[in-house]
Parts: C-alpha cells; structure tokens; sequence
C-alpha cells in the first residue's frame, strides 16, 4: 500500500513538471514573439520617478534591516546561517515595504494605458492578449529581479559572521540561502500578478495600487491569526495563507515546502488568466 501511494506522489510530481515545463515554453514563446513590448514595459521602470522611489527606499530598509541583524551576530556569536534570515525576514517593517513595492510596481501596467487612452492601440497591435499580459507582467517581474540583486552583497557578510570567517568553507549550509531567495521570487511573482490583474480592471493608479494592497493584505494577516491558534484545520489554512510564515518555517530553514509554491502558482496564474479575460471583454465590449 505504501509503495503505491509513494509511486502515486512520483507519477504526480512527475505529471507536474511536465505540465510546468510546456507552460515555461509556452511562456516563452509568447514573450519571444511580444519581445519589444517586453523590452519597453522594463526600460520603462529606469524612466520612471515612482521605480526610483521605491528602489531606493526598499535598498534602504533592507540595508537598515541587515545592519541591525549584523549587529546582533557580532555581539553574540556565529548562529549559522538561519538565524540571520529568519531575523531578517521577520521584521514587520520588512513585510511592510514587500507588500507596498509590489502594487506600487504594477499600477501603472494598464491603468495608465487606459487613462492615456493608449490601450485601444496596443490591443490592434498584432500581438494576442496572452501576450501582451505577459510581457507587461515579465517587465514588472524582472524589475521585481532588480530590486533584490544588490541585496545579494550581504550575504557574503551575514555568512561570514555567520559560520565565524575561518570556518565558512568547511561547515557552511548554503541551502537556506537559496531557498530563501526561491521563495522572494515565487512570493513576488504572485503579489505581481495580482497587481497587474487590478490595474486591468481600474483607469486610476492610485486606485489600482489601493486595491492591490488591500489582496496582498490577505496573504500577511494570516500571521497573526496562526499565532493566536494552538493547531488544527484553523491553524493550517493560516498558515496556508501567510508569507511570513511560509518564510519563518520552511524557505529560511532550506525547506521548499510544496503548499505555498502550489499556493503562489495557483494565484499567480489565475491572476494572469483573470487579466486575460478583462482585456477580452475590453477588446469585445
């Protein structure tokens, strides 16, 4: 019974990847043929004063972030390289800037192509609806990208004081550190998508940005509702619904934990999809 249930869960998981596969390459595709769409939506981000804002104020707080957890290491002693993330990541303030950046990112992606009136003229370009979503939602991903590479120079820093600098090569755990970033990817991703479905459906920025931050609300405030539960079915859909935990229990600690990347994927591309379909009833209106 065991081993039919373990041959189940690999004929799944292998089912899975395929599935995610062809979806890579369909994606793929349709950013290929929408490439310069895709390479106006990024540059864009470079000619805008609110991206600048938003990249300098979230460097900001990481960095303020980094230096305190820094300072903590120094003071009591190499910890490994969880306990620096997970302290990193727990901090509301970190939470607070994450959750605003991604609608702030996203509300122009077509609320302001509707307030232009610039909209009518993208949707008789060749291109399908598919992928004009697509390479709107890549250029605010790929900015998202941007956002956390200077990050990446801490870690050098935080591992060193971590594992104390002579004993980095021989017992340093690297794998929290890349799970870690795994999980900022596929929880920006989701909070993207999310955005950008928002401002397809809203002529105002600043409405778009609003309602974005108010869905995204939802995925934090499960929190602080699994901290006041003890267990059971109340606790686990809690947990299934927050990112904060996601993080302090599972991406910190070099765990991929399928729930929440199933919990990413589903949102995000039902997203994508709901986005599709308000450009579809626009186009046919």
């Amino acid at each position: 019974m065991l081993g039919t249930i373990n041959s189940i869960g690999v004929l799944a998981l292998a089912v899975g990847a395929l599935a995610g596969l062809a979806m890579l390459a369909a994606a793929g595709t349709a950013l290929w043929k929408a490439r310069s769409l895709l390479h106006k939506e990024f540059f864009s981000y470079f000619l805008s004063p609110i991206a600048y804002a938003v990249l300098v104020v979230f460097l900001g707080v990481q960095g303020w972030l980094v230096a305190g957890t820094l300072d903590l290491l120094i003071a009591s002693g190499p910890r490994g390289v969880e306990w620096p993330l997970q302290h990193w990541l727990s901090s509301p303030v970190f939470w607070l800037v994450f959750l605003a950046a991604c609608p702030l990112l996203t509300m122009r992606t077509f609320a302001e192509e509707k307030a232009s009136g610039t909209l009518e003229m993208l949707m008789t370009s060749p291109l399908s609806d598919w992928q004009v979503v697509l390479a709107k939602y890549a250029g605010c991903l790929l900015f998202y990208m941007v956002l956390w590479l200077p990050t990446v120079v801490y870690l050098p820093i935080l591992a060193g004081v971590s594992f104390g600098w002579t004993g980095l090569s021989s017992t340093a755990d690297l794998a929290p550190v890349f799970t870690t970033y795994l999980g900022l990817f596929l929880a920006g991703a989701m909070f993207l998508a999310m955005g950008v479905c928002v401002s397809s459906m809203v002529r105002d920025q600043l409405v778009a940005a609003q309602a974005s931050l108010a869905l995204g609300v939802v995925f934090l405030a499960g929190s602080f509702a699994a901290n006041a539960m003890d267990g059971g079915t109340g606790y686990q859909l809690a947990y299934y619904l927050s990112v904060p935990l996601h993080f302090d229990r599972a991406f910190t600690r070099g765990v991929v934990d399928l729930r929440p990347v199933t919990l990413y994927a589903t949102v995000g591309l039902f997203s994508l999809f709901l986005t599709v379909r308000s450009l579809e009833s626009r186009r046919y209106a």
